[in-house]
């Protein structure tokens, strides 16, 4: 399957299993980024020490949560229907309680509780904590809700429940929130303002992980690049710190060096950046450590300037085609992915190829791309109107995205005959008899099994490849295992 991603939303039921006083049932369900997946196994957490057991089997659940995402139409349309799915085995399960979590919750929440009538219980991505509460309420017959944004709150003093977990990658969240205020996104209003968490309580997850086995973590923030711990609070306040906070303030590239010096071996990643903070010196500290991942998600969502100021993305066509060569610059090797947004209001068809032209430019390794879908309470939508017709928006979508496959295969054609470090993630999905792993720059390879197993970093020599996977043979255990 080609590593083109589609606007199809992908979901997963988590599954925990835990001690056997845990007598009630829960079933989640997650949909949409990362953080939300990372966010269900702080959920599972907190429910653990509540008395629930996590289960696969929806028929058989208590409590049912959907983890769910707002930044796009079909992503909230996915949801209903299983809203639907859920409410017809509640007429079967009365005692079963629904309960929506994550930005859907906080953006619909009068709709879904109210004027539908369709969940027991409504959590925005601040609340977790007040579960345990809102359960009681809903267990003694009321509805419950929480969608209160914290300045404060990143959980960082709860361990997550690794759940569905391949026990060798791992998100560790490192901020919440965004102070960008790009018009057609909804996470600033349903995860509010940026804050971050601190970095030693990351470097403590990180220590935990190795020592549980697992050699790959994924830093995760909104925007990871303005990560700032200051002593806690919120980024925009931090004008206000004293002398002594400013001097002692970490940054992203410091939180890397960091992370990359606590565990030597262990594989670093971060997701996702945005081009109007990434500093040259992030790029520089990747370059210093072997064990930072040479890959960079770089979502630019148009190339044309004047859809991007429409967007109020705060970096021009020029300044981020900058940015890919200093990066290519600094590590050319690094592997480089894309969020595109095809037929954003007002655009034409100039502008659509000023978006193929810089596509060619870069040549992304793989890419996200969708047709722009209103989304109420942005900028976008109050004011510029979705004047776009769709079959247009359809149209130039496919046209990025065959671009986009060109762009991948030219890209996996430059390992042929190469040997590259790959970490065994599982079997492929396409044969028992061969493992599945991804290189540094975040490649899928795929490769005959022999003597090797899930967790080690084995060197590749690759042989052939389509335009989302390379395909080829161990040569032995990388000096990395250890």
């Amino acid at each position: 399957m080609d590593k083109v991603i589609d606007e199809n939303v992908q979901g997963s039921a988590l599954i925990l299993d835990t001690s056997q006083e845990n007598n009630r049932k829960l079933y989640i369900e997650s949909y949409g980024c990362q953080m939300n997946f990372s966010d269900s196994e702080i959920v599972a957490s907190i429910l653990a020490t509540e008395g629930f057991n996590t289960t696969d089997r929806l028929e058989e659940a208590d409590l049912v949560l959907v983890n769910t995402c707002s930044i796009r139409e079909k992503a909230e349309t996915n949801v209903r229907k299983r809203l639907e799915k859920f409410n017809a085995v509640k007429k079967t399960k009365p005692h079963m309680k629904v309960g929506v979590l994550g930005c859907m919750a906080e953006r619909l929440k009068s709709q879904l509780l109210e004027e539908e009538k369709i969940v027991d219980m409504v959590v925005g991505p601040d609340a977790y904590k007040d579960l345990p509460n809102l359960i009681r309420e809903i267990d003694e017959g009321r509805n419950a809700v929480n969608v209160i944004l914290s300045k404060e709150e990143t959980y960082g003093d709860i361990a997550p429940v690794r759940l569905n977990s391949n026990g060798v990658s791992a998100f560790v969240s490192i901020t919440r929130g965004c102070d960008n205020m790009c018009t057609f996104c909804v996470v600033p209003f349903t995860r509010g303002r940026e804050r971050s968490r601190d970095p030693q309580s990351i470097i403590k997850e990180i220590n935990e992980l190795w020592q549980q086995g697992y050699r790959e973590v994924t830093l995760l923030g909104q925007n990871v690049d303005s990560y700032l711990w200051y002593g806690g609070g919120l980024k925009k306040d931090y004008d206000k710190a004293s002398e002594i906070q400013k001097a002692t303030a970490v940054d992203f590239a410091g939180l890397l060096s960091l992370a990359a010096r606590s565990q030597p071996k262990m594989r670093i990643r971060f997701s996702t950046s945005n081009p109007q903070d990434m500093t040259l010196e992030v790029v520089k500290t990747m370059a210093k450590y072997q064990n930072i991942c040479n890959y960079i998600h770089l979502p630019v969502q148009s190339g044309s300037d004047r859809i991007l100021k429409a967007m109020n993305r705060l970096h021009t066509r020029k300044e981020y085609m900058t940015l890919i060569d200093d990066i290519r610059t600094i590590i050319p090797e690094c592997g480089i992915s894309q969020d595109i947004i095809a037929g954003f209001p007002s655009e034409t068809e100039e502008d659509h190829r000023d978006t193929l032209s810089l596509m060619d430019h870069v040549k992304y390794d793989f890419g996200f791309m969708f047709a722009y879908s209103e989304r109420p309470g942005t900028m976008a939508a109050r004011k510029l109107a979705d004047d776009v017709p769709d079959e247009v928006k359809k149209r130039r979508l496919t046209e990025i995205i065959d671009l986009q496959r060109k762009h991948s295969l030219y890209r996996t054609k430059k390992y042929l005959g190469k040997t590259e470090e790959v970490l065994i993630e599982g079997s492929s999905k396409k044969s028992d008899a061969h493992w599945m792993g991804r290189t540094s720059a975040n490649t899928v390879v795929v490769f005959p099994k022999e003597d090797y197993k899930v967790g080690d970093f084995v060197d590749v020599t690759i042989s052939d490849c389509t335009s989302a996977t390379l395909l080829g043979n161990a040569v032995g255990l990388s000096e990395n295992n250890g």
